[in-house]
């Protein structure tokens, strides 16, 4: 294994899947939810996100071009949906209070939507993967290092969700709600600049 190219993809992958930027999104949604519950949320919302990920490493690129989607098309859908996704942390009653609201008792539903997708499983990171395992340009050992890699990250992320709830002792409900919102800002932004980049790669503005 090529260590150096290992670290970057690692890297790479920690930038679009972001565990970091995940916790205040799981910190809103698991707000009121006893520890047990967070997590369940937590295992089962890694392991949805991984497999997911696996998927569009295996079958991702025979996917879309069997389909004849362009990359490019594929991102702008993902921004449109992240944007729509975004402007619910920012303009709804702010996620606590929403999903306390919407909470029936069924808490699998949260693991899938907005955790699994799209805050760890994002379009970016669907990309991302897709592209560091294109079937023309890398062999099955170098797309194999991108799946350990994957699964680093995704490990990684599943300990910093567990290690959660004494921050969310800290910071409170509240905290959570205010963090949500500025997290909403944040993913809105990163959702129109995969929306530029694809409209600049497709139409070779060269911007």
């Amino acid at each position: 294994m090529d260590w150096d190219i290992a670290l970057k993809e690692f890297i790479t992958l920690w930038v679009v899947i972001d565990p970091i930027g995940t916790i205040p999104v799981f910190l809103a949604v698991t707000a009121g939810l006893s520890k047990s519950q967070q997590h369940f949320i937590a295992v089962r919302s890694t392991l949805y996100a991984g497999l997911i990920l696996l998927f569009f490493i295996v079958g991702g690129q025979v996917l879309l071009e069997g389909l004849n989607i362009h990359l490019e098309a594929f991102q702008i859908a993902g921004g449109v949906v992240l944007f729509l996704f975004a402007t619910t942390m920012i303009f709804g009653d702010g996620k606590p209070a929403t999903e306390q609201k919407q909470f029936d008792g069924n808490i699998g539903h949260l693991a899938v939507f907005p955790l699994a997708i799209p805050s760890l499983a994002s379009p970016g990171a669907m990309l991302s993967v897709v592209m560091l395992t294109d079937n023309h340009r890398y062999s099955i050992e170098q797309q194999a290092v991108t799946a350990s890699m994957m699964g680093a990250v995704i490990v990684s992320t599943l300990v910093l969700l567990l290690l959660a709830n004494p921050i969310q002792r800290i910071i409170g409900t509240a905290g959570a709600s205010i963090i949500s919102r500025v997290m909403g800002l944040i993913l809105a932004s990163v959702a129109v600049d995969n929306i530029l980049r694809a409209v600049n790669t497709y139409f070779k503005l060269g911007l």
